[in-house]
């Protein structure tokens, strides 16, 4: 006889996989909206009761600095005045004569880097010393300062020093003449001149020790 398939069962469907089961505490709790925070408004502050703050005090006006102007020109007399100095020596005798004065300046405390000799007819013994070592060497310490410089009369390097011994050793009246004139002009304080140079001055010659070394 034939077989009739049997009707299959209707169960209850159950949640599927990872779906919880239903509570009936899920069903009776009612749903409740979040209350929103409301900040109560700031305090709006009412009138100070304090006294009312005293103004500050207004500083004074700056002072009013001039701007500097133009320095005033000093008068030609007013410069300041070489003073010379005479040793009556020979032309034989004015290398030596001026070696005693040149002592006598350092014994008083004269700065050897303030001093220049300068001679009118032969080299001094001392330059020659001191140019056996090369020009370079020579024309390096008047550069550097520090000692006692010897040099021709007819030096046209700018230099300016204190002291400036002038030594007539020789050649004409007219090249003494104007090697006066430039040893003036390159001493800032006091000019010794050793022999015949430059303007008579018989009140100011001595035959030893400079007057006011």
């Amino acid at each position: 006889m034939p077989v009739i398939p049997e009707e299959p069962e209707i169960h209850e469907s159950l949640p599927g996989p990872g779906v919880p089961f239903p509570r009936e505490s899920d069903a009776q709790a009612p749903a409740t909206a979040p209350t929103a925070t409301v900040a109560a408004p700031a305090p709006v502050p009412g009138p100070r009761s304090a006294s009312p703050r005293p103004a500050p005090p207004r500083p004074a006006p700056p002072r009013l600095i001039p701007k500097p102007g133009p320095a005033p020109r000093r008068p030609a007399s007013a410069a300041p005045q070489v003073e010379v100095q005479r040793i009556a020596a020979t032309p034989a005798q004015a290398v030596e004569r001026a070696d005693d004065a040149l002592d006598l300046l350092l014994e008083s405390g004269r700065n050897p880097g303030d001093i220049l000799v300068l001679t009118v007819g032969e080299t001094h013994p001392w330059q020659q010393h001191e140019l056996s070592f090369g020009e370079e060497h020579y024309w390096a310490q008047l550069a550097e300062g520090g000692d006692v410089f010897y040099a021709d009369a007819a030096l046209t390097r700018p230099v300016s020093r204190e002291v400036v011994v002038l030594v007539v050793n020789g050649g004409p009246s007219a090249r003494a003449a104007e090697a006066y004139t430039k040893a003036l002009g390159h001493a800032s304080s006091l000019l010794l001149v050793c022999g015949d140079a430059g303007p008579a001055a018989a009140a100011g010659s001595t035959t030893g020790r400079p007057v006011n070394a």
